[in-house]
C-alpha cells in the first residue's frame, strides 16, 4: 500500500503537468484557429507563441539534432535524479522537487512530441522583455529558487 505522502507527491506532479498541458493545448489550438497568437493582456503581459528548442527560457538552442537529443537525454537523467531526491528528502523539499519534476515532465513531453517546447507568456516593462516562458517554467523556477533560498538562508539560521 502506498503511503499518503507518495500519493500527495504524485498528485502535485500530476496537477502541475496537467495545468501545463491544458495551457499549452489552449495556446496551440488558438494558434491553429487564428494562425498566430499575439494577445496584449495589459501593458506588461502579452501572450505570444514561441517555439523553444533549447532548455529553460530559450537558453542553449541548437540547430543540431544530436545536441538536441543529448540535452533531452540529460533532462531525462536529471528527472530520475529528482525522483530519487523526492524519495529521500524532507516534506518541504519533496514538495519543491515535485514542483520541479511536474514542470520538467510537462516540457519533456513537448520536447518529445513536438521537438520543441511552446512558450507563450511574455512579460515586459517599457519595451524590455523577459524570456518568453510557460506554466511549467513557472513551477520549475519557483521550486529551484525556493530550494536555493532554503539552503542559503534557512539552513544557515538553523546552524547558528
Amino acid at each position: 500500500m502506498l503511503k499518503k505522502k507518495y500519493i500527495l507527491n504524485f498528485l502535485i506532479i500530476f496537477f502541475i503537468f496537467f495545468l501545463d498541458r491544458i495551457s499549452k493545448i489552449y495556446i496551440l489550438n488558438l494558434a491553429e484557429n487564428e494562425g498566430v497568437v499575439d494577445i496584449t493582456v495589459n501593458s506588461f503581459l502579452n501572450i505570444i507563441l514561441v517555439w523553444n528548442s533549447g532548455i529553460g527560457f530559450g537558453l542553449l538552442q541548437f540547430d543540431e539534432n544530436l545536441i538536441y537529443n543529448l540535452i533531452t537525454l540529460l533532462i531525462i537523467i536529471i528527472n530520475f535524479i529528482i525522483i530519487y531526491l523526492i524519495l529521500n528528502s524532507t516534506r518541504l523539499h519533496q514538495i519543491l522537487f515535485c514542483m520541479i519534476l511536474g514542470g520538467s515532465l510537462g516540457n519533456l513531453y513537448d520536447r518529445i512530441s513536438y521537438s520543441a517546447v511552446p512558450d507563450f507568456i511574455d512579460l515586459n516593462y517599457s519595451g524590455y522583455h523577459w524570456f518568453v516562458f510557460n506554466v511549467a517554467d513557472i513551477f520549475i523556477s519557483i521550486g529551484i529558487f525556493t530550494l536555493i533560498f532554503l539552503e542559503l538562508f534557512i539552513k544557515k539560521n538553523n546552524e547558528k
